[in-house]
């Protein structure tokens, strides 16, 4: 199913996310980012949403913008921190501050060659970050973002995609 399809059966009740998604997944709804971010951002961010029709049509329009191996960089993106906003999440909430100061211990390697620039793994990661709620990752990844000179309309291009995608997952999976 494409995206088009996916977006006709948004409700009525629902009919600004169709309007939001159209704008987000173009170039002029998401100042800052390329047409491949935007892809890329777009399909970790369904991932983190759950919502498999909407991951397979994104993945199927991201494949005009990017490789596959960027793709499996955004994909990346949305495993690693399905595991670490969880954790971080965690250290950052309980109140007891010693777990913040042990050692994670838990694999990353992938983030060092993601199969995507870095900077667009960092904007996937917010993206996820952002989803799945975990301010101390949002924190890291938007500082890292900046450390690049992306412009803080980038940076809330990326969340704003990630916010529309979760709504229409959202909203596509309570319909059943």
């Amino acid at each position: 199913m494409s995206v088009a399809e996916l977006k006709s059966q948004i409700p009525d009740y629902a009919k600004d996310l169709r309007l939001n998604l159209d704008s987000v997944l173009s170039e002029g709804g998401a100042p800052g980012l390329s047409r491949k971010q935007i892809a890329l951002v777009a399909l970790a961010s369904a991932i983190a949403s759950r919502h498999e029709p909407l991951v397979a049509a994104l993945a199927a329009e991201g494949a005009e913008h990017a490789s596959e191996a960027e793709l499996n960089g955004a994909r990346t993106a949305a495993a690693i921190m399905a595991m670490n906003n969880v954790y971080y999440r965690f250290t950052h909430l309980v109140s007891d501050t010693e777990y913040a100061s042990l050692r994670a211990g838990l694999r990353m390697n992938a983030m060092a060659n993601p199969g995507c620039d870095k900077v667009d793994f960092e904007l996937c990661s917010l993206a996820v970050s952002a989803i799945n709620g975990c301010g101390m990752c949002m924190d890291s990844h938007e500082k890292t973002l900046r450390k690049h000179e992306l412009t803080s309309q980038a940076v809330q291009s990326s969340v704003r995609i990630a916010a529309v995608i979760h709504a229409v997952a959202v909203t596509l999976e309570q319909r059943g």
